[in-house]
C-alpha cells in the first residue's frame, strides 16, 4: 500500500489547531488595498476556521490533520 499523498496546494492554505479544526487565511490582503475600507481590511486579517461541510474534503487533502 502506497503512502497517502498530502497535497501540496492545501498544506500551504490550511492548518489544524490542537483540538483538530481547520483554519486557514482569508483572501484578498495581497495587493489593490488602498481602495478597501479600513474594517474590511481588519476582517480579512484574521485567520477563519472551515465549516462542517468543507471540513471533511479539506482533512482527505491533509492526511496527517
Amino acid at each position: 500500500m502506497p503512502k497517502i499523498r498530502t497535497k501540496s496546494g492545501a498544506k500551504k492554505r490550511f492548518f489544524t489547531t490542537g483540538t483538530g479544526k481547520v483554519k486557514f487565511k482569508k483572501p484578498g490582503m495581497r495587493h489593490l488595498l488602498a481602495h478597501k475600507s479600513k474594517s474590511r481590511k481588519r476582517r480579512l486579517k484574521r485567520n477563519s476556521m472551515i465549516t462542517g461541510s468543507m471540513k471533511k474534503q479539506i482533512k482527505r487533502l491533509i492526511p496527517t490533520a
